[in-house]
């Protein structure tokens, strides 16, 4: 294969850092690694080359030397062959060995955090206003008490797996080159139960219920988490817990509704307040506020009432009560109110109708000129 530059081989500018170049040879590695194309040849002179060109680019005395000569001053460094002699693991370290079972085990076996997990939790509006206290109880996977979470049997403990040696990993042999994998008898964990405990059957976790006092924050909406860390599952590698999240969601309410910081209701009126005007008792979430009606006051008519809203979890002012008015039509009249309303309407129809209705009126206005321009 003719020799490419190397800045071009990793696709990356000449003055490129060390991230850049660890990200783009991540990349490359993962996408050309023989593992993932089989029998490609392809793709494996390309995961070389990507190889080659990350060995020489990393090494600050290598790069200046190849900066300055170019491959004529680092062939005999990089071993011809594009490996140096070099373990396909120590090369590839903590780049990818993600990719087969998590890592190189140095050291010993990985130790895994338990797994998060979520509990939905429904409250009122009034408890996410203004905050609460509340106890949940959730079925959760803890160490196993009789055998401390090792999973062998009281006066007992896990062997080294004879597999892995105690690793938690294994050497594959592929071709030319060996990859690390998680050892599939152990499971990674390095160790082997003879003897599994009887009540968790050698998993070193039970299932019980837990009670949790959650404390919600005043100003939570529908989507927000609280989150308690430690009270999630248990690790089966003798790893931390992992965290429980809290989703909260708000019931809907029988009078309100929330926009944000703002809470909104609807205000039915009677026709006669809406004409006249007078004064209206309406709820907050603090109690009962006068709201003033002015006369002449429409249907959808909207009333901003000032901090009467809600005060946001991640802060800012509070919002305000907006009150949409709706006038409501009289139902059930009898033969004398009917009578009267009749007059009523006589004296503000007809001539008087552009005083007294002036919506009504324009938009009777614009039907007949809609139908007068049809006709012309």
């Amino acid at each position: 294969m003719a020799e490419r530059d190397y800045y071009e081989v990793l696709g990356v500018a000449r003055d490129a850092s060390d991230a850049d170049l660890k990200k783009s040879y991540r990349r490359l590695a993962m996408k050309y690694h023989p593992d993932r194309n089989p029998d490609d040849e392809t793709a494996i002179e390309k995961f070389k080359e990507a190889k080659e060109a990350f060995e020489i680019l990393k090494d600050p005395q290598k790069r200046a030397t190849y900066d300055q000569f170019g491959h004529a001053g680092v062939n005999q460094q990089a071993g011809g062959g594009g490996f140096g002699g070099a373990d396909v693991n120590d090369i590839f370290g903590d780049v990818f060995g993600d990719i087969f079972g998590g890592g190189r085990g140095r050291g010993g076996p990985r130790v895994y955090r338990g797994d998060d997990l979520q509990y939905n939790l429904e409250i009122g509006l009034e408890e996410a206003v203004a905050g609460t206290t509340t106890e949940i109880k959730l079925p959760a996977s803890v160490a196993c008490e009789p055998c401390d979470g090792s999973g062998a049997k009281r006066g007992t403990s896990p062997s080294s797996c004879p597999t892995c040696k105690g690793v938690g990993q294994v050497r594959m042999q592929q071709g030319f080159f060996s990859v690390q994998q998680t050892c599939p008898a152990c499971r990674g964990k390095g160790k082997v139960i003879t003897d599994p405990c009887p009540k968790c059957r050698g998993h070193g976790r039970t299932n019980k219920e837990k009670k949790l006092s959650v404390k919600i924050p005043a100003g939570v909406d529908t989507g927000d988490k609280i989150r308690l860390s430690g009270e999630g599952e248990a690790s089966d590698s003798g790893g931390p817990p992992g965290d429980l999240y809290v989703a909260i969601q708000v019931k809907p309410h029988d009078i309100f509704s929330r926009d944000n910081a703002d809470l909104l209701c609807t205000v039915p009126i009677n026709f006669a307040t809406a004409t006249v005007g007078g004064e209206l008792e309406v709820p907050t979430l603090d109690g009962r506020v006068k709201l003033k009606i002015p006369a002449g006051t429409q249907t959808e008519k909207v009333f901003r009432l000032r901090s009467k809203g809600v005060k946001p979890v991640r802060g800012g002012p509070v919002g305000d009560l907006l009150c949409k008015v709706r006038v409501e039509t009289p139902v059930n009249l009898s033969s004398e109110q009917r009578e009267l309303l009749m007059k009523f309407h006589e004296t503000i129809s007809g001539d008087n109708a552009q005083k007294h209705s002036p919506q009504a009126h324009s938009w009777l206005g614009g039907v007949k000129k809609f139908f007068d321009d049809l006709r012309s």
